[in-house]
């Protein structure tokens, strides 16, 4: 069994960018991660390519990895094409993995491609609401909002919900809600590629437009385009490498899906806990951490689900700056979702760039200093009132 490392790593800015088309995000990505690898297209085995909306939003339903790279260099070589909601290019990365451990390929690119901003906002909203049940959606909307029609955002209202029963149970207020997206936009503004890169303070996110209460429009991520792209081969090929000590080792790979009508452990629970004996640590021995903040409430419900701290205790943790670029644990120096931008299929591989460059040494002003292990952490759709899938990823730096 081969030993899955990450030896190339690039993605584009998260941003609405009108003039960008699939293909040109697809294109810049692997381009980066390629030369970042050393490597060209003819030294790649297998490409497996996350997509979540392009189904509905440019009628590309199949094929969708073929057709983005079919200006490139990889024509002829062999492609799959991964679905999985929010989770779509973490669950590739760990389909890729899978092959690379397999021995059955040895060099494999990953790709997690998204276009969001159109002239027809219903098309996209549609593709986002896609990730539930559509058979039950009215349902589900009416018992989330009280109401009969269609919610602004039926995630927003499912994360609100979250968000006042986690309140309820545990003393957290809307302002703890608002300094995670503080911190984060913090953070965000010393990504190059973060979609937003402005300080806000609690006082802004709180005043910001209600979406679903007790959710601001800044305690939302917002709508991105985006790529990002990996390079995984096995550990003996990566130490011919030009320079294998930029190399970093996928120490765990797990993914679980939610359960309809609920389930306990939660998916990112009993994900974290296979992810952790796979790696052999535990949630004491990670430097950084990458969380799926799709709605700011949610990190701190993720800091207990990882085990960074008690149940019930996300707050008191983030209230004491363990988390903030400094402390103890930095969560999202990337920004996360609520300022780096969540397109959703490249959202998961997005988090593995952060995590590459913090382990390589080179995330810059972000930088985690004596950064050995990280987790990501990404999860998707919503199986009422799981999330569909979690997928949690563990790396470790190469030895010097």
């Amino acid at each position: 069994m081969s030993d899955p490392v990450i030896v190339g790593a690039g993605m584009t800015r998260f941003a609405r960018d009108k003039t960008s088309t699939l293909k040109s995000l697809a294109e810049a990505a692997v381009t980066a991660a390629l030369t970042d690898a050393g490597l060209d297209a003819a030294d790649i085995d297998l490409v497996v390519a996350g997509n979540a909306a392009a189904g509905l939003t440019t009628g590309q339903e199949m094929i969708r990895a073929q057709v983005e790279l079919s200006g490139t260099a990889l024509g002829g070589v062999p492609m799959l094409n991964v679905e999985n909601a929010c989770a779509t290019s973490s669950s590739a990365l760990h389909v890729a993995t899978m092959a690379v451990r397999s021995g059955e390929y040895e060099t494999v690119l990953v790709l997690g491609t998204e276009k969001m901003t159109s002239e027809d906002k219903t098309a996209t909203l549609a593709a986002i609401a896609s990730g539930a049940d559509v058979s039950q959606l009215a349902a589900y909307t009416r018992e989330l909002t009280g109401r009969d029609g269609p919610a602004e955002s039926f995630f927003m209202e499912v994360y609100a919900q979250l968000a006042r029963d986690y309140m309820e149970r545990t003393g957290a207020t809307p302002a703890d809600f608002a300094q995670v997206a503080v911190k984060n936009h913090h953070h965000g503004t010393l990504n190059p590629n973060a979609q937003y890169r402005e300080e806000v303070t609690v006082e802004q996110v709180l005043a910001s437009r209600m979406v679903a209460d007790p959710l601001t429009v800044m305690m939302c991520s917002p709508i991105a385009d985006g790529g990002a792209a990996l390079v995984v081969t096995s550990a003996e090929r990566a130490s011919t490498r030009r320079d294998p000590a930029r190399a970093v080792h996928i120490r765990a790979s797990a993914t679980v899906s939610g359960v309809a009508g609920g389930s306990s452990p939660s998916p990112a629970e009993r994900a974290a806990a296979r992810a952790y004996a796979q790696a052999g640590i535990g949630p004491g021995d990670l430097h950084v951490v990458e969380v799926h903040d799709a709605a700011a409430p949610s990190e701190l419900m993720i800091y207990e689900e990882l085990g960074l701290c008690p149940a019930d205790g996300g707050a008191e943790l983030l209230r004491s700056g363990a988390t903030a670029l400094g402390g103890r644990v930095p969560v999202n120096p990337s920004g996360g979702l609520t300022s780096k931008g969540h397109p959703l299929g490249a959202t998961g591989c997005g988090q593995i760039v952060e995590l590459v460059e913090q382990l390589r040494g080179e995330a810059g002003d972000r930088q985690v200093d004596g950064a050995r292990f990280a987790l990501a952490e990404n999860g998707g759709g919503y199986l009422h009132p799981d999330p569909a899938v979690c997928v949690i990823t563990i790396l470790e730096k190469a030895e010097r």
